[in-house]
């Protein structure tokens, strides 16, 4: 693994120059900590003023999808995201086993996936209940109900209350679902009986759109599968430290939107 190239070197123009001219780019980009800071009330996190301009525009620009690739349900990701459905952004929300389209895509309607009672285990609510019981006196440690699942936040814990509270509820699905997948990220741990990740919904979007190229941002662990994914013409960006699979790093949401404000203006003049 190579390291990163620091935006603005002449490594990380070249490859944005590259990606600027392909036919139809993809742009698929994490949401918490990419486009928006991080908050300790996940509900009230929204995306920079100028990363919501750039994203526009990208949407705006001859070729070009723009999706918005988390962890988040469908249903918190439109919150956060202030998405409504003329908006212009496709969506895949938890890791991808949810998507939604705009209006006019050429992506299928049943190419988006929803919810439903038959995929719930037997055994959800058992979970649920043990694992909310066994956190409920940490402070700063709680439960978040998820679609296919459910997170552990420890944002606001100290260390020994989170190392508590990760030891009891890995115990606890251990014992009750040891099939559900575990993926550790920035103060959360979470399970799902759903196994997809943002590697498969990179994929998806990309053959559903027929994107010549992709370009993917994002800062925490769970980002790496869909960076990991990448193809020799797609360029993969972190958001911050850590080590990563990404062809290039920015230091903050804030240079990301100078990034992606750069790539629109880019793209656009391509494509005249």
């Amino acid at each position: 693994m190579s390291a990163a190239a620091p935006a603005g070197s002449p490594e990380a123009r070249a490859l944005l120059a590259r990606v600027a001219t392909t036919p139809h780019l993809l742009v698929a980009l994490d949401f918490d900590g990419t486009l928006s800071h991080l908050s300790d009330e996940p509900m009230s996190v929204r995306a920079l003023p100028e990363a919501a301009e750039a994203v526009r525009s990208l949407a705006a620009a001859p070729g070009t999808d723009v999706a918005f690739v988390s962890g988040r349900t469908l249903r918190d990701l439109r919150v956060i995201a202030e998405h409504d459905d003329d908006s212009p952004f496709h969506l895949a929300g938890s890791h991808g086993a949810e998507f939604w389209h705009p209006r006019g895509s050429s992506v299928r309607d049943d190419a988006s996936v929803s919810p439903v009672d038959e995929d719930r285990p037997d055994v959800a609510d058992e979970v649920l209940a043990a694992v909310e019981a066994a956190v409920e006196a940490l402070d700063g440690a709680w439960i978040e109900r998820k679609e296919f699942g459910f997170g552990l936040h420890t944002r606001l814990a100290n260390a020994a209350d989170t190392d508590r509270a990760t030891s009891a509820v890995d115990t606890i699905v251990a014992e009750r679902a040891p099939a559900w997948r575990r993926r550790t990220g920035r103060d959360i741990l979470e399970f799902a009986w759903r196994h997809e990740g943002k590697d498969a919904a990179v994929a998806a979007l990309r053959e559903q759109l027929a994107a010549t190229a992709v370009l993917f941002a994002g800062d925490d662990v769970t980002d790496e599968d869909a960076l990991r994914s990448l193809r020799d013409n797609d360029l993969g960006i972190k958001v911050g430290a850590g080590e990563t699979a990404a062809a290039v790093r920015v230091a903050s949401p804030t240079e990301l939107a100078q990034v992606l404000s750069q790539l629109a203006r880019m793209r656009s003049a391509a494509q005249e």
